[in-house]
Protein backbone atom coordinates (compact mmCIF):
# COMPACT_ATOMS: atom_id res chain seq x y z
CA UNK A 1 0.00 0.00 0.00
CA UNK A 2 1.99 2.96 -1.33
CA UNK A 3 -0.13 5.50 0.53
CA UNK A 4 0.55 3.85 3.89
CA UNK A 5 4.25 3.44 3.09
CA UNK A 6 4.60 7.13 2.23
CA UNK A 7 2.85 8.11 5.45
CA UNK A 8 5.24 5.89 7.44
CA UNK A 9 8.23 7.45 5.71
CA UNK A 10 6.92 10.97 6.34
CA UNK A 11 6.50 10.25 10.04
CA UNK A 12 9.84 8.48 10.37
CA UNK A 13 11.83 11.24 8.65
CA UNK A 14 10.95 13.60 11.50
CA UNK A 15 12.29 11.15 14.05
CA UNK A 16 15.42 10.55 11.98
CA UNK A 17 16.19 14.24 11.72
CA UNK A 18 15.64 14.73 15.45
CA UNK A 19 18.28 12.09 16.20
CA UNK A 20 20.59 13.50 13.51
CA UNK A 21 20.34 17.03 14.91
CA UNK A 22 20.88 15.94 18.51
CA UNK A 23 23.77 13.58 17.70
CA UNK A 24 25.59 16.02 15.44
CA UNK A 25 25.35 18.73 18.09
CA UNK A 26 27.27 16.46 20.50
CA UNK A 27 29.97 16.05 17.84
CA UNK A 28 30.40 19.82 17.61
CA UNK A 29 30.56 20.09 21.39
CA UNK A 30 33.38 17.54 21.49
CA UNK A 31 35.24 19.59 18.89
CA UNK A 32 34.95 22.69 21.09
CA UNK A 33 36.01 20.79 24.21
CA UNK A 34 39.01 19.30 22.38
CA UNK A 35 40.61 22.76 22.44
CA UNK A 36 41.27 22.27 26.17
CA UNK A 37 43.19 19.00 25.79
CA UNK A 38 42.76 15.25 25.61
CA UNK A 39 42.29 14.79 29.37
CA UNK A 40 39.33 17.19 29.34
CA UNK A 41 37.81 15.32 26.39
CA UNK A 42 38.31 12.00 28.21
CA UNK A 43 36.59 13.30 31.35
CA UNK A 44 33.72 14.74 29.34
CA UNK A 45 33.30 11.46 27.42
CA UNK A 46 33.15 9.38 30.60
CA UNK A 47 30.74 11.83 32.25
CA UNK A 48 28.39 11.74 29.27
CA UNK A 49 28.50 7.93 29.16
CA UNK A 50 27.52 7.74 32.81
CA UNK A 51 24.65 10.16 32.17
CA UNK A 52 23.44 8.20 29.13
CA UNK A 53 23.40 4.99 31.21
CA UNK A 54 21.44 6.73 33.99
CA UNK A 55 18.99 8.07 31.39
CA UNK A 56 18.04 4.64 30.01
CA UNK A 57 15.03 4.14 32.35
CA UNK A 58 14.03 7.75 31.70
CA UNK A 59 14.05 7.15 27.94
CA UNK A 60 11.74 4.19 28.44
CA UNK A 61 9.38 6.27 30.56
CA UNK A 62 9.26 9.08 28.01
CA UNK A 63 8.66 6.59 25.17
CA UNK A 64 5.72 5.27 27.16
CA UNK A 65 4.17 8.73 27.06
CA UNK A 66 4.27 8.66 23.25
CA UNK A 67 2.46 5.32 23.26
CA UNK A 68 -0.19 6.58 25.68
CA UNK A 69 -0.77 9.72 23.61
CA UNK A 70 -1.18 7.77 20.38
CA UNK A 71 -3.46 5.23 22.01
CA UNK A 72 -5.74 7.79 23.65
CA UNK A 73 -5.93 10.10 20.64
CA UNK A 74 -6.83 7.04 18.56
CA UNK A 75 -9.63 6.37 21.04
CA UNK A 76 -10.77 10.02 20.73
CA UNK A 77 -9.87 10.75 24.34
CA UNK A 78 -7.53 13.78 24.12
CA UNK A 79 -8.05 14.77 27.77
CA UNK A 80 -6.94 11.36 28.96
CA UNK A 81 -3.92 11.64 26.65
CA UNK A 82 -2.99 14.96 28.23
CA UNK A 83 -3.42 13.60 31.76
CA UNK A 84 -1.22 10.64 30.88
CA UNK A 85 1.54 12.97 29.68
CA UNK A 86 1.58 15.05 32.88
CA UNK A 87 1.51 11.89 35.03
CA UNK A 88 4.41 10.40 33.06
CA UNK A 89 6.32 13.68 33.23
CA UNK A 90 5.93 13.78 37.01
CA UNK A 91 7.32 10.26 37.35
CA UNK A 92 10.23 11.04 35.04
CA UNK A 93 11.10 14.27 36.84
CA UNK A 94 11.08 12.55 40.23
CA UNK A 95 13.28 9.74 38.95
CA UNK A 96 15.86 12.03 37.35
CA UNK A 97 15.69 14.38 40.31
CA UNK A 98 16.75 11.54 42.61
CA UNK A 99 19.53 10.53 40.20
CA UNK A 100 20.78 14.13 40.08
CA UNK A 101 21.08 14.28 43.88
CA UNK A 102 23.40 11.25 43.80
CA UNK A 103 25.49 12.61 40.93
CA UNK A 104 25.84 16.05 42.50
CA UNK A 105 26.85 14.58 45.85
CA UNK A 106 29.31 11.95 44.54
CA UNK A 107 30.45 12.85 40.99
CA UNK A 108 34.06 11.80 41.54
CA UNK A 109 33.03 8.30 42.61
CA UNK A 110 31.34 7.51 39.29
CA UNK A 111 34.23 8.84 37.19
CA UNK A 112 36.80 6.91 39.24
CA UNK A 113 34.98 3.69 38.35
CA UNK A 114 36.61 4.10 34.92
CA UNK A 115 39.86 6.03 35.47
CA UNK A 116 42.13 7.38 38.23
CA UNK A 117 43.94 10.18 36.35
CA UNK A 118 43.15 13.25 38.44
CA UNK A 119 42.69 15.77 35.59
CA UNK A 120 40.32 13.40 33.83
CA UNK A 121 38.41 12.76 37.06
CA UNK A 122 38.11 16.50 37.70
CA UNK A 123 36.78 17.16 34.20
CA UNK A 124 34.34 14.24 34.27
CA UNK A 125 33.11 15.12 37.75
CA UNK A 126 32.53 18.73 36.70
CA UNK A 127 30.53 17.53 33.68
CA UNK A 128 28.48 15.14 35.79
CA UNK A 129 27.81 17.68 38.55
CA UNK A 130 26.90 20.66 36.34
CA UNK A 131 24.62 18.72 33.98
CA UNK A 132 22.89 17.09 36.94
CA UNK A 133 21.60 20.47 38.12
CA UNK A 134 18.85 20.36 35.53
CA UNK A 135 18.09 16.65 35.23
CA UNK A 136 14.51 17.26 36.32
CA UNK A 137 14.17 19.69 33.41
CA UNK A 138 15.45 17.03 31.00
CA UNK A 139 12.87 14.63 32.44
CA UNK A 140 10.01 16.97 31.58
CA UNK A 141 11.40 17.90 28.16
CA UNK A 142 11.91 14.30 27.08
CA UNK A 143 8.31 13.40 27.90
CA UNK A 144 6.83 16.46 26.19
CA UNK A 145 8.85 16.02 23.00
CA UNK A 146 8.03 12.32 22.78
CA UNK A 147 4.36 13.03 23.47
CA UNK A 148 4.16 15.46 20.56
CA UNK A 149 5.86 12.82 18.40
CA UNK A 150 3.35 10.26 19.65
CA UNK A 151 0.51 12.47 18.45
CA UNK A 152 1.92 12.20 14.92
CA UNK A 153 3.58 15.61 14.78
CA UNK A 154 7.27 14.85 14.20
CA UNK A 155 7.93 18.14 12.43
CA UNK A 156 7.49 20.43 15.45
CA UNK A 157 9.99 18.55 17.67
CA UNK A 158 12.47 18.57 14.77
CA UNK A 159 12.21 22.35 14.50
CA UNK A 160 12.57 22.71 18.28
CA UNK A 161 15.69 20.49 18.25
CA UNK A 162 17.21 22.44 15.37
CA UNK A 163 16.64 25.77 17.07
CA UNK A 164 17.81 24.73 20.54
CA UNK A 165 20.75 22.52 19.59
CA UNK A 166 22.19 24.06 16.42
CA UNK A 167 21.24 27.73 16.75
CA UNK A 168 21.57 28.06 20.54
CA UNK A 169 23.66 25.30 22.11
CA UNK A 170 26.63 25.14 19.71
CA UNK A 171 27.24 28.91 19.35
CA UNK A 172 26.63 29.44 23.08
CA UNK A 173 29.11 26.67 23.95
CA UNK A 174 31.77 28.41 21.85
CA UNK A 175 31.17 31.85 23.31
CA UNK A 176 30.96 30.73 26.93
CA UNK A 177 33.95 28.38 26.81
CA UNK A 178 36.34 30.27 24.53
CA UNK A 179 35.22 33.89 24.15
CA UNK A 180 34.27 34.33 27.82
CA UNK A 181 36.99 32.01 29.14
CA UNK A 182 34.80 29.54 31.04
CA UNK A 183 36.66 26.63 29.41
CA UNK A 184 34.88 23.25 29.40
CA UNK A 185 32.40 24.44 32.04
CA UNK A 186 31.06 26.87 29.45
CA UNK A 187 30.12 23.93 27.25
CA UNK A 188 28.39 22.19 30.15
CA UNK A 189 26.35 25.30 30.98
CA UNK A 190 25.39 25.74 27.33
CA UNK A 191 23.86 22.24 27.45
CA UNK A 192 21.81 23.19 30.51
CA UNK A 193 20.60 26.42 28.90
CA UNK A 194 19.65 24.83 25.56
CA UNK A 195 17.89 21.87 27.19
CA UNK A 196 15.95 24.22 29.48
CA UNK A 197 14.94 26.33 26.48
CA UNK A 198 13.87 23.16 24.64
CA UNK A 199 11.70 22.12 27.59
CA UNK A 200 10.07 25.54 27.92
CA UNK A 201 9.36 25.68 24.18
CA UNK A 202 7.91 22.17 24.19
CA UNK A 203 5.73 23.04 27.19
CA UNK A 204 4.31 26.14 25.50
CA UNK A 205 3.51 24.19 22.34
CA UNK A 206 2.07 21.26 24.28
CA UNK A 207 -0.21 23.52 26.33
CA UNK A 208 -1.58 25.14 23.16
CA UNK A 209 -3.08 21.74 22.43
CA UNK A 210 -2.82 21.65 18.63
CA UNK A 211 -1.28 18.19 18.92
CA UNK A 212 -4.71 16.91 20.02
CA UNK A 213 -6.03 17.59 16.52
CA UNK A 214 -3.44 15.44 14.74
CA UNK A 215 -4.63 12.42 12.79
CA UNK A 216 -2.23 9.62 11.86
Amino acid sequence: DIKVLLKLLRLSFGGMFQILIATSSWVFLVRIISVFGSEIVAGYTIGIRVIIFAFLPSVGISNASATLVGQNLGANKPKRAENAVWATAKINMIFLGLVSVVFIAFPDFFIRLFIDTQNVVDSGASCLRILSYSFFVYGLGMVLINSINGAGDTVTPTIINFFCFWLIEIPLAYFLSITFGMNEDGVFYSIIISETLLTLTAMIIFKKGKWKLKKV
